[in-house]
């Protein structure tokens, strides 16, 4: 599934705020894309692989090359993953936009498995990309009965632009995984048997 929100602020020389976190995110996911080193098959000087993850919404990621147009997510361990949240603006980017995504998990760069593939239409704002329960992948069920993809490595393809254009511009691009409880930190064999501190077992 694919969910899209307004672009904020405007056109022009008014600056538009800091990233916000793509709306309706769900309690039990985080942010996990801080643990993995990031980086591009090509960018242009300016543009670089860091503009993904800074938070402003005015800079971009531009490639510098011949398609498909990579973004290679390298974490040191396993991870589960839910969602892929990526920014683009069309109203702004025009030809540069991407129209087609793939989404690839494995262990390594040379064993990575097409998890999915996205049309983008003219997106303005947040698409958000499912990334469980949906074949493709190592997957395994957690506590709250979903099925969240498990990869050492995620590679974000952009396989076409809108217009027909060459290169690419993302503006940010951010990775969600299932937040664990503090009781699955704690271990299984830990429980509170009193009101005052099990009021304490979850994360308000």
């Amino acid at each position: 599934p694919r969910v899209t929100t307004p672009r904020h602020g405007r056109r022009g020389g008014t600056r538009r705020p800091r990233a916000p976190p793509p709306s309706g995110d769900p309690a039990d996911t985080s942010e996990i894309g801080r643990l993995a080193v990031w980086s591009v098959t090509s960018a242009k000087p300016g543009n670089g692989v860091e503009l993904l993850r800074d938070g402003n919404l005015d800079t971009y990621w531009q490639s510098d090359g011949a398609q498909p147009h990579l973004v290679n997510v390298q974490f040191q361990r396993k991870v589960k993953v839910r969602e892929i949240a990526l920014y683009a603006d069309y109203k702004l980017d025009e030809s540069y936009t991407p129209s087609k995504i793939s989404v690839r998990a494995g262990n390594s760069f040379h064993d990575l498995r097409e998890v999915c593939v996205v049309d983008l239409d003219e997106p303005v704002g947040w698409t958000r990309v499912r990334l469980d329960a949906n074949g493709g992948g190592e997957t395994e069920m957690d506590a709250e009965g979903g099925a969240p993809l498990r990869a050492y490595f995620l590679q974000l393809a952009v396989l076409s632009n809108h217009q027909n254009g060459r290169d690419t511009h993302v503006r940010q691009v951010k990775i969600f995984g299932p937040r664990q409880s503090p009781m699955a930190m704690l271990g299984n064999g830990v429980s509170f048997t009193t009101t005052e501190f099990a009021q304490f077992a979850t994360v308000r």
